[in-house]
């Protein structure tokens, strides 16, 4: 595989850094799935990788570890008959889950307080239930 993996507009997974295997695939193909190697597995070594900036590595790392067997990140596709579409469905995950793994730490959620009207629109909402339910009550007297 010549042509790299684009996962963000900024960085691209050369071709010859990813390893695809082929396999029977267990899915859709009638006969023809017990002939044909429609099974893709394509791997990629995100701790040895020279394209990934180190920071990015470290960032990838740390959030697929559970994924990761020796530093090597694996996705499967199996879910469609032809060879040809299950190794773009495979380059797809890969790319959205690398894109998902280098991404940028979200912003820290700055606390904030409720204002003076929604506490006083809360209160008010609390008291017109219990009142309601105060008013549904059937009492003995």
């Amino acid at each position: 595989m010549d042509d790299g993996l684009r996962v963000t507009d900024r960085l691209v997974v050369p071709g010859a850094e990813l390893r695809e295997r082929f396999s029977r695939s267990s899915g859709p193909g009638g006969q023809g799935v017990n002939t044909t190697d429609s099974r893709v597995e394509l791997s990629f070594d995100v701790a040895a990788s020279p394209s990934l900036p180190e920071s990015l590595r470290d960032r990838a790392l740390e959030r697929l570890a559970s994924r990761l067997v020796d530093g090597v990140l694996t996705v499967a596709a199996s879910e469609h008959r032809a060879q040809l579409a299950n190794r773009e469905a495979a380059r797809e995950r890969m790319a959205a889950l690398l894109r998902e793994a280098i991404a940028p730490p979200p912003k820290p959620r700055r606390p904030t307080r409720p204002s003076r009207g929604a506490k006083e629109r809360r209160l008010a909402e609390k008291k017109r239930r219990s009142q309601r339910k105060r008013d549904r009550r059937v009492d003995g007297d």
